[in-house]
């Protein structure tokens, strides 16, 4: 099989177009503190939701980047050529987010500033939380990067790499260097990273309906 075979192959298994960027738009809001109104697809249609991409791309600062690289693995998958690179570039120069060509990105993806940096074969499950200066991807002699589970929150400068395997629901702290898999439900921090909480630890969770960010800035404060 060939490198473009296979980059086209692997960006098929990313969720559909709308979905995904409904999904992004979707956290990107409630984290903002918008309030949203109950069946928002059925009560508002296309409308409403053109409407809420519209206004996440003027209100959040990593979601006109986040949607580029959505439509660049959109077109890798049908096979057209030199567009899709051109679009990661401007994700690029908007807010310093770079995705390689063969991550997979689950719907549900928050970037609240930008300046990401995800590559190889790395899978990020749906609704994560991934703040800025977090690096996600090889160690020498790898290909495969992370698997991140779904709800996975990342604190800021955090560095996750090498084949490892990050549960559901798992916080992991600013700064932390994760080499090591992450059971879900659970607080890593540190320089490497160390499990310091259960899902059941009082004192590492976040209140109640606490929001993606929230729960990140709990595990970061560790």
């Amino acid at each position: 099989m060939t490198p473009a075979r296979f980059l086209r192959l692997r960006a098929q298994e990313n969720p559909r177009l709308r979905v995904a960027i409904l999904a992004d738009a979707r956290i990107a809001a409630a984290n903002l503190g918008h309030r949203q109104r109950s069946g928002g697809e059925r009560s508002g249609g296309q409308l409403s939701s053109l409407w809420l991409v519209l206004r996440m791309l003027w209100e959040a600062d990593a979601f006109a980047a986040l949607l580029l690289i959505r439509l660049s693995i959109k077109l890798r998958g049908l096979g057209v050529p030199v567009v899709p690179i051109l679009l990661r570039r401007l994700a690029m120069m908007l807010a310093q987010v770079h995705v390689g060509a063969p991550v997979i990105l689950g719907p549900g993806l928050y970037l609240p500033h930008g300046q990401v940096v995800i590559d190889g074969l790395t899978v990020i499950g749906k609704g994560a939380v991934i703040r800025p200066f977090v690096t996600i991807g090889l160690i020498d002699g790898e290909f495969v990067g992370p698997t991140l589970g779904e709800q996975v929150s990342i604190g800021t400068g955090a560095k996750l790499l090498g084949p490892i395997r990050v549960g559901d629901r798992a916080r992991i702290g600013a700064n932390a260097v994760v080499l090591e898999d992450i059971p879900a439900g659970t607080t890593a921090v540190g320089m490497p990273a160390r499990v310091l909480s259960g899902p059941d630890d009082p004192a590492q969770s976040p209140p109640p309906g606490a929001s993606p960010t929230k729960r990140a800035e709990t595990a970061g404060r560790s």
